[in-house]
């Protein structure tokens, strides 16, 4: 399961929501995300962004 440090997720009205620190899963039907807070289905997705930052070696 990938792991993102920021996930933003483009709905279909152009709007975004973004989420830090998350695990997440695309499937067929939208995107499942599991944050600190807890899970989230989102279902209405246009695009996802996910960026995570590496350590330097």
């Amino acid at each position: 399961m990938p792991h993102a440090d920021t996930l933003t997720v483009v709905h279909h009205d152009d709007t975004r929501t973004r989420f830090k620190n998350v695990r997440y899963r695309l499937h067929r039907d939208g995107i499942r995300i599991w944050t600190a807070d807890g899970e989230h289905v989102v279902t209405d997705i246009l695009m996802t962004e996910a960026y995570r930052q590496r350590a330097q070696e």
